[in-house]
Formats: structure tokens, C-alpha cells, sequence
């Protein structure tokens, strides 16, 4: 059996150094990652490392300057089926890279995100990932400049993942999906189908995310000449309960839609059992399509036609180029997305 260090005693760096051989220099090279090691003297410094029960001082460690290994995914809300599957990618690009994947949530809350981020500076973790829609203003990209340069300063990255890039300049790496693009694609095939009275429900205002879909949205219904209805496109959150009220109050003063683009899948749960609720079917009489091809989508009924995004390709993507940043990597990348046909859209019957 190896010896282990005495009963009370911490291996030190020098130990592990004494006992394979090597310099401490060396040890501390291949404690940190961030440094060319050979494989053979790599390999005889984690033997020795195991041996003794070696574990590295990750507060020594940030004092001298280096990252800690850390990858930290910042969320609104961990348990939306959207965040939980980047989350997914993430924390499995992270592990593959040999790093630990730490998950933060703010609620939404601006102040406590920027707390997050802070403490997250003076931790020294390597790329600290934030996911999900923001609002798009000019306090939104300053925040995000402000965070690049901060957390460049100490060896970190900063990654916005679904987010708004903060423009040129900025020490960020942005990975993004196809938003108007999906909604491009969905509301044409729609149209195609014969819709021309297309309600969208889920819009919230000022939210990235939600502009770009009403983008593409606006954009399919000039292309194919089709008159939109500024009406039909209803406000709402990005959940189930939002979405079967705004459709009862839809229906409360029209019923001549014949399709419903729901804002995400979410949003298109809630839609579906507030037509049901009124005898509507789908897509018999209404057709009903969604965003974002979460499990759920193809367990409803009917099975949802949706807008599918890559979520943990983007999670890896993420962790990815904040890794292994450098001028063969580009520090924007825009992923696709595509419909999904299923059962809940149907061609328009004259």
C-alpha cells in the first residue's frame, strides 16, 4: 500500500514533489492545468498526488493568480425545461474539460446577478456562463462591458448564452441560436398551410428573446403578403398558466384565428388546454405550434408542432469557446434551429 502522510498532517506540494521526483514548479503546473506538462511526468505527479492524498489549495492557488477550474452556468430559474437542458450541456462539456460545474440561479434580479458575477470574479472561476433572454437596452450592455472587462482582469471569460451581444470591443464570448430565423420558418410553414389569421401569444416586450421571434414573425407575413393583425399578437410570460389566460381572453373577444403560434412550448401547454377547455379542437379547427422542442412538446396532445433549438449543443458550445478562446476561435457563434412536424398544425381546409 502507499504511504499516506502522517495521521493530522497535509501533504504539502513539496511531498508530492519529493515523491515523484520532479520539482515543485513542476507539481504545481499540473495542479493547475494551465500549463504544457509531459505525459509521463503528468501522469507520475497525480500517482504521487493519489499516493499521498494530495489535495490542491484552491485558495493559494487564486492568490497567485491562476483560475480555480471552476465553469459557472448563472440562470433566472433552474427549473425551466429551457435552462435545465443548456445546464445539461454545460455540465457536460465542463466535466469532459475536467472541470467542476458550479450553478448559480438570480431570480431575475439585475442587482443579485451582478452579485453572482462578483463573487464569482473573486472565486476566479475560468468562464462564468449566463443563459437566457435579457432585455436589450443600453443598461443591459453596459452591465454586460462591465462584466467582460471585470472578470477579464482575473483570467476569467465572460459567456452570454441566448443573450444579446454587448457590440465590438467586448472581452465576451456570445453563443446564440437562430431566433428569427426559427420564427421565420414556423410562421411561413403556416402560411403555406393557408393561415392568414395567426395569433402569437407570449410576447413579452423589450425581452431579446421575444423581439426577435416577433421579428421573424412580422418578417414571414411581408414576405408571403399576407396582412398581419397587430391585435392577434398577445402579451404574456414564457409559462403554461400565461398561456391558456391569454388565449381565454383571446377567445373572450374573437374566435376567428385559425392558428396559434405560441411563444415557447410552455406557452403552447397552456394554450392547448384552454381551447380544450372550450371545445376547440386542434388541429381540427385551430392549428397550434410552439418554440423550443423540449421533451414535453411531442408528449402532448396532439404531439406539438415546434421550433427545435440546440439547447445543450449551446451549453457545450459555451464552454467550448470560453476554454479554448484564441484567434482561430470566433467569439460569437449563431446556432440553428428548425421546425419539428408533428400533429398539432394542420393545412387550412377551404
Amino acid at each position: 500500500m502507499p504511504k499516506r502522510s502522517e495521521p493530522g498532517k497535509r501533504p504539502t506540494l513539496a511531498d508530492v514533489a519529493a515523491r515523484a521526483g520532479v520539482s515543485a514548479m513542476t507539481v504545481s503546473r499540473v495542479a493547475a492545468g494551465n500549463y504544457p506538462v509531459a505525459p509521463p511526468t503528468r501522469a507520475k505527479v497525480l500517482r504521487a498526488m493519489r499516493d499521498l492524498d494530495y489535495v490542491a489549495n484552491a485558495h493559494a492557488r487564486a492568490l497567485a493568480g491562476a483560475t480555480t477550474g471552476t465553469v459557472a452556468l448563472v440562470l433566472d430559474d433552474a427549473t425551466g425545461p429551457f435552462f435545465a437542458y443548456i445546464a445539461r450541456g454545460v455540465e457536460r462539456q465542463a466535466a469532459s474539460e475536467g472541470r467542476l460545474c458550479l450553478l448559480c440561479t438570480t431570480h431575475g434580479d439585475p442587482e443579485r446577478e451582478s452579485a453572482v458575477v462578483e463573487l464569482l470574479r473573486e472565486q476566479r472561476a475560468e468562464a462564468v456562463i449566463l443563459v437566457g433572454g435579457a432585455q436589450d437596452s443600453a443598461t443591459y450592455t453596459e452591465r454586460m462591458t462591465a462584466f467582460a472587462h471585470s472578470l477579464e482582469k482575473s483570467g476569467s471569460r465572460l459567456v452570454l448564452c441566448g443573450r444579446p451581444s454587448p457590440g465590438p470591443g467586448v472581452p465576451a464570448t456570445v453563443v446564440e441560436y437562430d431566433n428569427e430565423g426559427g420564427a421565420y420558418a414556423m410562421t411561413s410553414y403556416l402560411l403555406a398551410n393557408g393561415h392568414r389569421t395567426i395569433a402569437y401569444i407570449g410576447r413579452e416586450a423589450g425581452l431579446s428573446t421575444t423581439d426577435e421571434r416577433i421579428a421573424g414573425f412580422r418578417r414571414a407575413h411581408a414576405d408571403h403578403g399576407a396582412a398581419l393583425d397587430e391585435s392577434l399578437i398577445r402579451p404574456g410570460t414564457f409559462s403554461r398558466g400565461s398561456g391558456a389566460a391569454a388565449t381565454a381572453a383571446l377567445w373572450a373577444e374573437r374566435t376567428d384565428a385559425t392558428a396559434v403560434f405560441a411563444a415557447t412550448d410552455m406557452v403552447a401547454a397552456g394554450v392547448l388546454k384552454a381551447l380544450r377547455e372550450r371545445g376547440v379542437r386542434v388541429p381540427e379547427d385551430v392549428s397550434v405550434v410552439g418554440f423550443d422542442d423540449i421533451p414535453l412538446a411531442s408528449d402532448l396532445t396532439p404531439a406539438l408542432t415546434t421550433v427545435h433549438v440546440p439547447h445543450e449543443q449551446l451549453g457545450r458550445e459555451a464552454v467550448r469557446r470560453a476554454l479554448h478562446r484564441g484567434p482561430e476561435v470566433d467569439d460569437r457563434v449563431v446556432l440553428g434551429t428548425h421546425i419539428v412536424v408533428r400533429d398539432s398544425a394542420a393545412p387550412l381546409l377551404p
